[in-house]
């Protein structure tokens, strides 16, 4: 349903961009985002976008990080600056609608 890529090794002050590509029509979910969960650590949303366009964000990624969605690719991203090392987590795509819907995690390495 939902594949998730875009993720590697990055330097401390870099970028990355994930890409969530759906297998159906990204219009039809309530609301899509991106969840974290690093070693030891729960869970955590990092943003989500409404199917009418609202974002939010969790308060340490404000300012760095932008989620945006392309309904003709049927796909959200995760634009990602200023990587630091506490963004260092497996990354997931969620969608709702009705229920939950999750992809396959992709790796984020912030590191010297």
């Amino acid at each position: 349903q939902l594949q998730a890529s875009g993720g590697g090794l990055v330097q401390p002050g870099g970028s990355l961009r994930l890409s969530c590509a759906a297998s159906e029509r990204i219009n039809s979910f309530e609301i899509m985002g991106w969840y974290r969960q690093a070693p030891g650590k729960q869970r955590e949303l990092v943003a989500s976008i409404r199917k009418y366009g609202t974002k939010n964000y969790v308060d340490s990624v404000k300012g760095r990080f932008t989620i945006s969605r392309d309904n003709a690719r049927n796909t959200v991203y995760l634009q990602m600056n200023s990587l630091n090392p506490e963004d260092t987590a497996v990354y997931y795509c969620h969608a709702f609608r009705e229920s939950d819907y999750w992809g396959q995690g992709t790796q984020v390495t912030v590191s010297s």
